[in-house]
């Protein structure tokens, strides 16, 4: 495993120069340098088993609740909060109490039909326009650049309360990928923002559904090229460009190689099989021919271009024969039924079913789910039981349902789990203390930087294979030589694992431009380290700290003066501390 460089991490300036820091010094270097072998570790204490939260002490057997403290279980309760909040890990962008009592009280096929009847908020890019984001501003800075963006991303993943819809979004982000950064015409912030609003409308609908709207969509056409594509030409010899015909297959729909139904490969005389070939791209490029902006309604000055489908340019369009996976999208059909014919291809491969929904799991549950798992889901998405082939609202429901995903006895599983990603660790601290913008600014900005953020940002990926890919193997790891795969792991490093606490002290202290957590009732128990750690352990952790880990953090956080003056500064450290910690780092 990597050994992380020393750490520059300032603590928490203490106004009581009596105090020390010097345990929570070592405990946060500790925790800081098992950071990046954290995947497979957590699940607990020594023996993998979550410790219970301790209950909130206030000298009674009824606890009194306290707004944004999870009180302790009633006796006799169908669903433990930890259960609760190791669920809400899986399908929503943070846990809170209102959330965790939420899920205890409907369970957890209650709580999922309740967040998918939930109806969506302000658009992003009703949001953008909202703040005048749709005015060209002075030297277009706004035309020309991508301000408003980031904002509109983190208000949404932070506050909306259809959480679950916005971690599928992310999900479905994260797979069907366009980054901002790729894109170049103008008004790049209403494109990225359209095809994020496009995944979130669909994130909960059909699957066919999804690739047709994205296939059309202005961010996608620009990102991966086929924006302005032309048909052959017999004088240059010049092709349509391939780009999108090779990714729609490599990524969106069938992968690389032929699957069984269960998700792993097909073997034939001792060799996996591919699912395609060059001429099967070379087919379908010339189904992605003739598409560009729809300019009918502007000539470009206004962003409502990239709101809108790509529309034809007969003129541009291939009316030949584009056979592809065996099958021929018929010769004569305008592009619109050329697309479709070929999506339709696509979609009746049985690779597409495994593909995808291995995929949703790893981003939801667990980077390596066994192939019953995925032979599970892939079977509702294959058949709804209505005879429904790509319903996702089916496919969401049965993978945070299934008894790998539930089971309790999964977390104590070394195999089982995945790395947190970082987005999610900003999410899950905004949510679980509220965190807002007073001026609905959401000035949190690009965190993509390794070494002072978060290194990664909601749609800023560095190419179409995502911030990390889902076979991704970390070289030379046990994780290797147990054949496992963690993707996470390709954007961790030295400098993202330091670069990510400094960034959260930051943050959780002060915040970021006015997103700020609310503290006020955390405050009354910054005093006791037990009861405050097992709190956060609960809220941030689904209560899978561990004793040992536990007990180190307690340590150092009573290295720092009891006093009222010094409260903000116990809770600022003991929040980093378990978001540092393995047991939170890794989502098991």
């Amino acid at each position: 495993m990597f050994e992380p460089a020393s750490s520059q991490l300032e603590l928490f300036a203490d106004e009581s120069p009596a105090s020390s820091h010097g345990g929570q010094t070592a405990a946060l270097l500790a925790l800081a340098a098992t950071t990046l072998a954290a995947c497979g570790g957590g699940g607990g204490g020594e023996n993998g088993n979550a410790v219970t939260p301790t209950p909130v002490p206030n000298g009674g057997s009824s606890p009194t609740p306290v707004p944004g403290i999870v009180p302790p279980d009633a006796p006799g309760a169908a669903l433990a909060a930890t259960g609760a909040a190791r669920f809400l890990a899986q399908a929503s962008m943070g846990a809170d109490s209102t959330q965790i009592a939420r899920v205890q009280a409907l369970g957890y096929a209650g709580w999922i039909d309740e967040q998918m009847a939930l109806p969506q908020g302000i658009s992003r890019c009703d949001w953008l326009v909202s703040k005048g984001y749709d005015q060209a501003g002075a030297n277009n800075v706004n035309k020309n650049g991508v301000n408003g963006f980031d904002a509109c991303v983190w208000r949404t993943l932070l506050s909306s309360p259809d959480t679950l819809r916005q971690r599928v979004t992310l999900a479905l982000s994260e797979i069907l990928v366009v980054s901002v950064n790729g894109l170049s015409g103008g008004w790049r912030q209403f494109s990225a923002a359209n095809y994020l609003d496009i995944l979130e409308n669909n994130a909960f609908g059909n699957y066919r559904t999804l690739l047709q709207q994205v296939s059309t969509s202005a961010a996608m056409g620009e990102y991966l090229t086929y924006r302005g594509n032309v048909k052959y030409n017999a004088s240059t010899g010049a092709q349509p460009d391939e780009n999108y015909a090779r990714e729609l297959m490599q990524l969106f729909t069938v992968g690389l190689v032929q699957l069984n139904p269960d998700g792993t490969p097909k073997i034939s005389n001792g060799k996996v099989q591919e699912t395609y070939m060059l001429e099967d791209i070379t087919g379908l490029a010339r189904v992605f021919t003739g598409w560009e902006w729809d300019l009918s309604l502007g000539n470009g000055n206004t962003p409502d271009f990239q709101r809108r489908p790509m529309v034809q340019v007969a003129s541009r369009h291939e009316t030949g024969a584009s056979p592809f996976l065996g099958s021929t999208v018929a010769g004569g059909l305008d592009g619109t039924a050329a697309l479709t014919a070929a999506l339709d291809i696509l979609f009746a491969h049985p690779n597409i079913a495994p593909f995808i929904s291995r995929q949703l799991i790893q981003r939801l549950v667990t980077s390596n789910p066994s192939p019953a798992y995925v032979q599970r889901v892939a079977s509702i998405f294959q058949n709804d039981g209505s005879g429904v082939k790509g319903n996702l609202k089916a496919v969401i429901r049965t993978l945070l349902l299934d008894d790998e995903a539930r089971n309790p006895a999964s977390s104590a599983s070394n195999s089982f789990g995945k790395l947190r990603e970082p987005i999610l660790r900003l999410t899950g601290w905004a949510r679980a203390f509220g965190a807002t913008s007073p001026s609905d600014a959401w000035a949190i900005g690009d965190t993509s930087d390794p070494g002072t953020r978060l290194g990664q940002s909601p749609l800023r990926a560095s190419s179409v294979f995502n911030f990390f890919r889902p076979g991704y193997v970390p070289p030379d790891s046990s994780m290797a030589g147990a054949a496992m795969v963690a993707p996470e792991f390709q954007i961790t490093n030295e400098s993202s694992v330091i670069g990510y606490l400094n960034y959260m002290q930051t943050v959780i202290s002060s915040g970021v431009g006015d997103v700020k957590g609310k503290y006020d009732a955390w405050l009354v128990l910054a005093d006791d380290a037990a009861a405050l750690l097992a709190q956060l352990n609960l809220l941030l952790a689904a209560g899978q700290l561990g004793s040992a880990t536990l007990g180190t953090l307690q340590t150092a956080l009573n290295s720092i003066k009891v006093s009222v003056a010094t409260r903000p500064n116990r809770l600022y450290a003991a929040i980093l501390m378990v978001m540092a910690a393995p047991e939170f780092l890794v989502q098991k």
